[in-house]
């Protein structure tokens, strides 16, 4: 009886993860396509860059809105989902893999397949289990997640028309190494960031479940116990930001090699060469000496802005279809 359980219980952590993550996906495309013009522009995003460290010309994108405005003039409104095909085909294996490793790894150092006992974890133990399932699903998917940011930031005209001819320009022009091209500085960042949105996640669960027994001791009405979905949205929207901010300059450097040698139009600036970078900490020290500190926060903004409804719409929308499957299965 146990292992048909286990086998139920893990198609309902993958179909939950693939729902919830395609449809936070979805919500925040516009969002990410701005971050990731952000991130692969060299030039300077905000006036203040502009005036004091102008080493590579006119900026495209300056701020937020002015970047929203541009991309809508250019490329219309179907131009903040570019690339969003492969970023769904990233994104749902990638949460349906992370969240079945998760809960096969709390599983594990916990002794119980209940959610209940999962939550008692130490944040240590929630902050492990989240790097595991965040490595697991980040190899599983990172070729999607290449072609969804070169496809989202290469603007008009178009390098590459769909997601099959940026797989066979990719493999073309790089080999098949190029499909996993900035992968060491993904996992580098993947550890903290997935370790820190599942840990604060528990801790801000725990605290959230802290205060409902403490409200209902003093005579609120309610369950001593539950949470709602208005606290589950505030936890998953905390810990997405802070997975975030912590983590965003490793992320600027998996984007600056994922886009080496894209030849996008002169509008958008200066590209990333080819073999501009040796490695991950040449990548890092480069940019901070010719952008400055600001170079490793380009996009933060919108990545924040985004990273914020994302982690509460995914974690939200997991527990739900989570509870809903479990429901209306024998």
């Amino acid at each position: 009886m146990e292992e048909p359980r286990q086998l139920r219980r893990a198609l309902i952590d993958a179909s939950a993860g693939a729902i919830s993550g395609g449809i936070s996906r979805t919500v925040t495309s516009p969002l990410d396509v701005i971050k990731i013009r952000f991130q692969v522009q060299l030039e300077p995003t905000t006036s203040w860059g502009i005036v004091h460290r102008n080493l590579y010309g006119a900026s495209k994108y300056t701020g937020m809105v002015q970047a929203a405005k541009d991309i809508f003039r250019e490329e219309s409104l179907p131009g903040f989902w570019r690339g969003n095909v492969p970023a769904l085909l990233m994104v749902m294996p990638y949460t349906a893999i992370q969240f079945t490793v998760l809960h096969k790894f709390k599983t594990f150092v916990s002794g119980s397949s209940k959610a209940e006992d999962h939550i008692r974890l130490s944040p240590y133990l929630s902050y492990v289990s989240g790097a595991v399932a965040g490595c697991a699903a980040t190899i599983g998917s990172y070729p999607f997640d290449l072609v969804r940011t070169i496809l989202a930031s290469q603007g008009e005209p178009k390098v590459y028309p769909n997601m099959r001819s940026a797989f066979v320009g990719i493999f073309n022009t790089r080999g098949f190494r190029g499909l996993y091209a900035g992968l060491s500085p993904t996992l580098v960042e993947i550890v903290p960031y997935a370790g820190l949105q599942f840990g604060t996640y528990d801790t801000f669960k725990r605290w959230a479940m802290a205060l409902n027994r403490f409200r209902f001791s003093e005579g609120y009405a309610g369950s001593d116990d539950s949470i709602s979905s208005f606290q589950l949205f505030v936890c998953g929207l905390a810990a997405g930001t802070c997975a975030k901010a912590v983590c965003h300059p490793l992320d600027v450097v998996k984007k600056r090699f994922q886009v080496e040698g894209l030849e996008r139009h002169t509008r958008y600036g200066a590209r990333v060469e080819q073999g501009a970078y040796r490695n991950m900490q040449d990548a890092l020290i480069r940019i901070l000496r010719a952008e400055g500190w600001a170079g490793l926060y380009k996009g933060i903004v919108p990545s924040i802005v985004k990273a914020a409804p994302a982690g509460a719409v995914t974690f939200v929308a997991y527990e739900y279809t989570s509870n809903w499957m479990e429901s209306i299965t024998p």
